[in-house]
């Protein structure tokens, strides 16, 4: 099931691309910052759960960098060699970054398990938590901001961004947790056994990042309440006598809607375009960054044509 893409203030592709430029800086200023504090603190405490958080923080700020310049690409205009726009740029980095998560879930797993067998002392616990509380700070406002921006955008990339750092608040709390049982509980094995939930954790993350990029390069419909809505609006319309061959499909932030208006056949030529070139205003209005297609048809045709062809 796909997620509603309706709005509740309509935005511009201008104000929608300023929005998600903003959250891509955010990310990678976060992710650098980030680097540098659990780097510190992993030098001082040895902690293998902290090796862990800096790690993901490491491929944070790669994916992040991918990001930034996928978005860059995805809000250029259409042109002649891409009429239907850039916004599939964003699901080809959220294939990339899934790739970095995997990659991050795979190497704490191999280090967790070595940790497991042979646990080592955990040093400066105090300072370890100190960084950890930092992090979890940094992150849960920058996971605001990004989640105010998908609402707004519906940004695949941001929104693949966004699990990243969502699953670092989970990971840093598990950390916290792991600090204080293993340096305070003399609990040397919980360090390991905690990286291994935040190494499954990372999996499932990828999974879910690969699952979404997949559903817009293939074309997958939108949400059947969207696809609903639509429906009931074009019902409703003036002078519209129903709709067939309803179809969708997402490009980034940009949603693709295209289907067969039925309208009286003794309407004329200028009225027929009137009634769908208001219907088509209204659609763009409900459903932000949308492009609309409607091919208008003389109520009852489709049972002529196969009258005709029996």
């Amino acid at each position: 099931m796909t997620k509603s893409r309706t709005r509740e203030h309509h935005l511009s592709t201008q104000e929608a691309g300023t929005l998600m430029r903003r959250a891509t800086y955010a990310a990678v200023a976060v992710a650098i910052l980030l680097i540098g504090l659990k780097a510190a603190a992993y030098q001082a405490t040895g902690s293998v759960s902290m090796l862990g958080t800096l790690l993901d923080s490491v491929l944070d700020a790669s994916a992040s960098l991918v990001n930034l310049f996928a978005v860059h690409f995805a809000l250029q205009p259409a042109d002649e060699e891409h009429r239907f726009g850039h916004g599939k740029a964003e699901a080809l980095a959220g294939l990339g970054q899934a790739i970095f998560v995997f990659a991050s879930a795979v190497f704490i797993l191999v280090q967790a398990s070595r940790h497991l067998l042979n646990p080592e002392p955990i040093t400066q616990s105090l300072m370890g938590i100190g960084v950890i509380m930092v992090t979890i700070f940094l992150t849960i406002g920058l996971v605001l901001f990004q989640r105010y921006v998908v609402a707004r955008t519906n940004s695949l990339a941001i929104e693949a961004d966004s699990l990243h750092y969502k699953g670092d608040l989970l990971m840093n709390f598990t950390v916290l947790v792991a600090f204080v049982l293993a340096g305070y509980a003399d609990l040397a094995w919980a360090d390991a056994v905690f990286a291994l939930f935040i190494a499954a954790f990372l999996a499932r993350s990828a999974w879910l990042i690969v699952k979404g990029a997949l559903h817009q390069l293939m074309d997958q419909e939108i949400s059947d309440g969207d696809r609903e809505s639509i429906k009931e609006i074009a019902v409703a319309w003036p002078g519209s006598k129903g709709i067939h061959d309803l179809r969708t499909r997402a490009s980034g932030a940009d949603l693709f809607i295209q289907f067969h208006l039925e309208l009286d056949p003794t309407l004329s030529l200028l009225e027929a375009h009137r009634i769908a070139d208001g219907l088509e205003k209204k659609l763009i209005q409900t459903f932000s960054a949308s492009e609309v297609l409607i091919h208008q048809d003389p109520v009852g045709v489709e049972k002529i044509s196969e009258f005709q062809r029996s």
